[in-house]
């Protein structure tokens, strides 16, 4: 009896941190499959792409996480990245670098979100003329709800040397996941030997067969909820 005292939590604790390890890593896999999931979907989308097509890739992807409490507890940010078709801004037209390999620069058209989870994009956010992030997705004086190409003077989204970047005439859904796992046993020794509990993963695909690359409004969410980067919502955005 004495031996079992001394031995058992040792061993609980082997066995339970090995099950949580396990839960960590399959939790890895799922976001990383989400956050590629809604990338080569929202890329999948011909001819062109409104608000209500955003809106069913996200409630697709919180019912792909809905065992790990994605709406809770995360955050999926797609942004629409282009290659400028201006040379008149500042910096319009860079340097030939291995980010950069064509000289132009790229500027990011729009970008949607769904999750509670009270993070912003680490790779970018829409620009307006005076080179401040859009806010006001309400505003219809143009497809792109005042984002401006010149605003931008960008190599790609990513860090040096991994940047993502859109080729000419085409466009790229680049997806930011962000979730913080939920421990199965909050025991500290354990939940410390996993290092950081925020999972961040970023996925991005071409556009396919699509040449019309602004985010329409027809109509379809009439009674129903942007995927709006200005709310912070558990809920699931519904068409």
């Amino acid at each position: 009896m004495i031996e079992f005292a001394i031995a058992a939590p040792v061993i609980l604790l082997l066995g339970v941190g090995g099950v949580e390890l396990g839960n960590y890593v399959m939790a890895n896999l799922r976001m990383s499959q989400i956050a590629m999931a809604v990338a080569d979907n929202a890329g999948r989308v011909r001819t062109s792409i409104d608000e209500a097509d955003i809106t069913e890739l996200m409630i697709g992807a919180m019912k792909m996480g809905e065992p790990l409490s994605l709406a809770g507890h995360g955050r999926i940010i797609l942004s629409d990245l282009e290659q400028r078709t201006t040379v008149t801004g500042p910096d319009g037209k860079g340097p030939v670098s291995s980010d950069n390999p064509n000289g132009y620069r790229q500027w990011i058209r729009w970008q949607r979100c769904a999750g509670a989870l009270a993070v912003t994009s680490t790779l970018g956010v829409p620009l307006d003329a005076a080179g401040t992030a859009v806010s006001n997705l309400d505003d219809n004086t143009n497809n792109d709800h005042g984002a401006v190409e010149d605003a931008f003077a960008l190599d790609g989204m990513g860090n040096a040397g991994h940047r993502i970047a859109a080729s000419t005439g085409t466009a790229v859904m680049v997806v930011e996941l962000v979730y913080d796992y939920q421990p199965l046993a909050p025991i500290s020794l354990i939940t410390s030997a996993l290092g950081n509990l925020r999972i961040r993963r970023v996925m991005a695909f071409n556009v396919r067969e699509r040449t019309a690359y602004s985010l329409r409004n027809d109509g379809q969410l009439a009674g129903g909820r942007r995927a709006d980067c200005r709310l912070y919502s558990a809920a699931v955005p519904s068409v």
